[in-house]
């Protein structure tokens, strides 16, 4: 009987069929958490569930729009597919679900869908930190389809050869393949925009320059044209260039402050507007891929009698933004040199890009302070320890400047800011603006404590002023300096030789022009 009975009390049995027990439990247990958090991925990574964060209904409406979808060959092409790494790489591909997945429930939870500024989060700069580019490579492996141009075939050959050295990006080129953009076109730019109903009416055009006697603000005409510029008369006079150490967030290239004096000259109330710039491409344009070295040495020639433009752009240099009276763009600076060219040609004039003293004494408008409107640029900008709780102080400077506070990541048209103390608008942000000068971080250290009408004849790049729609308010002082980036504002034109007319990798850049008095209205 003892013997019948001792398994059954068995206490090693016991725990062995316990611990079977728990193992076949725990096992089915983690199969099922993964079975469940595998399905919860699936079901998370569904174009439906993505439309549950994402509920403005541009993103949906304009995907459904787009070349992913609404394609001929019927396949559609996923938000994750776009939106994050390639599966394959499984550790990037999750870490990043799981980082937006939690930044969009975080909005959706506790923001307005209403306050979501579609149009500007649809720029190429925002939509950039958006796209893997491995993610563009992985559907579209290959890059010479059946039907590509010939066009298409170099920029893609230019591709392969510079995509890791220049970090190229799929999508600063086909901005619009994954959400529609009925203003963006992939294409060669042909016509002249803008200026359509005006060349067949030659009566809207003026025939004579304006007459100017006097030092004051005049309105120009240009001839063949039926535009204008307003310039400003700007007083010379002398004022403390740079900025002084206390000055919050300056740059060291802004030192040592010394005494400039400038002579009296005029200066455009407004950036070079698009209607403007246009009908110098009206006048000037050259069909085809003109080679530089002719374009070089026509227009060098003091007495040619017709001025080389640029040949067309790629796409529309407005970004869809529009023309009208908004600043033109994305122009080079010898393009912008060459604008002045024609329109000293047109009226007689000597018109030319200011130097960058000019530039600085127009922008204070007779202030030494760190802008020409009341404020602390610490208070402004969102550079700072502090900036992660609180928000910076917008309601004064937004009168005056666009910025990245206020500029729904484009530019904007004259109107929308108040002038300085010369009357001129946009001094400050929008476009940053041209240079005579070429940019040395050294300038103000040459030629002395005091100088006159200054400027600097050697170095590579040029300097460029004002900052832009994208930018910090530390970067809007009138004092602030900046410079050209030639190359890397190139770095996606594939052409050889690359455009010497258009920039293909800044937005935010443009110009304003100043004019010389004569003789005689200097001698007054």
């Amino acid at each position: 009987m003892t013997h019948r009975n001792s398994n059954r009390y068995n206490p090693k049995q016991r725990f062995y069929r316990k611990k079977s027990f728990f193992l076949l439990a725990g096992f089915l247990l983690g199969a099922g958490l993964i079975v469940a958090t595998y399905q919860t991925s699936v079901y998370f990574s569904t174009d439906e569930s993505c439309m549950m964060c994402h509920v403005h209904p541009h993103a949906e409406d304009s995907w459904k729009m787009s070349k992913h979808v609404n394609n001929g060959s019927g396949v559609k092409t996923h938000c994750v597919d776009c939106h994050l790494p390639p599966k394959h790489d499984t550790w990037a591909h999750y870490t990043a679900k799981a980082k937006l997945g939690i930044r969009d429930v975080w909005g959706y939870l506790t923001k307005d869908s209403a306050d979501f500024d579609w149009e500007a989060k649809s720029q190429l700069e925002y939509a950039v930190t958006f796209i893997p580019n491995e993610s563009c490579k992985e559907c579209h492996q290959n890059l010479f389809p059946e039907g590509v141009t010939d066009k298409g075939i170099t920029a893609h050959l230019y591709y392969e050869e510079n995509e890791k050295k220049l970090n190229l990006q799929c999508i600063s080129c086909h901005l619009d393949a994954g959400h529609y953009n009925p203003n963006y076109a992939h294409s060669q730019m042909t016509g002249i925009p803008g200026l359509a109903g005006a060349s067949a009416d030659s009566s809207t055009f003026f025939k004579e320059p304006a007459l100017v006697t006097e030092f004051k603000d005049y309105i120009e005409t240009i001839p063949g044209t039926p535009v204008t510029l307003s310039m400003k008369a700007i007083a010379g006079g002398s004022f403390k260039m740079g900025s002084p150490e206390k000055e919050p967030l300056r740059g060291e290239d802004e030192s040592p402050v010394r005494n400039v004096t400038v002579s009296p000259f005029f200066m455009a109330e407004v950036e070079v507007t698009w209607d403007q710039y246009w009908a110098f491409y009206g006048n000037t344009m050259s069909e085809g891929r003109t080679p530089p070295e002719t374009v070089y040495a026509n227009n060098s020639n003091p007495d040619v009698d017709a001025i080389s433009g640029p040949t067309p752009p790629f796409g529309f240099p407005d970004q869809g933004w529009g023309s009208g009276s908004r600043p033109a763009i994305t122009m080079t600076h010898y393009a912008a040199e060459t604008f002045c060219q024609w329109l000293s040609k047109k009226t007689g004039k000597k018109y030319r890009l200011p130097t960058e003293a000019e530039w600085e004494y127009a922008a204070r408008g007779g202030t030494n302070t760190p802008y020409f409107f009341e404020g602390n640029p610490k208070d402004y900008s969102d550079i700072g320890f502090w900036r992660k709780f609180f928000d910076a102080d917008t309601d004064i400077i937004s009168e005056y400047v666009i910025y990245n506070k206020n500029s729904k990541n484009k530019t904007q048209e004259p109107s929308a800011v108040k002038a300085n103390p010369f009357g001129l608008k946009n001094m400050l942000g929008n476009v940053m603006e041209y240079c005579a000068d070429k940019y040395s971080p050294d300038a103000y250290k040459k030629g002395g404590a005091s100088v006159k009408d200054p400027i600097v004849k050697e170095g590579t790049e040029w300097v460029v002023r004002g900052g832009n729609y994208t930018s910090d308010a530390s970067k809007l002082r009138s004092a602030a300096r900046d410079y050209t980036r030639h190359d890397a504002w190139l770095k996606t034109d594939p052409q050889q030789p690359k455009s010497i007319w258009w920039y293909s990798d800044i937005r935010g850049i443009g110009f304003r022009v100043v004019c010389e008095p004569d003789a005689s209205l200097k001698a007054k």
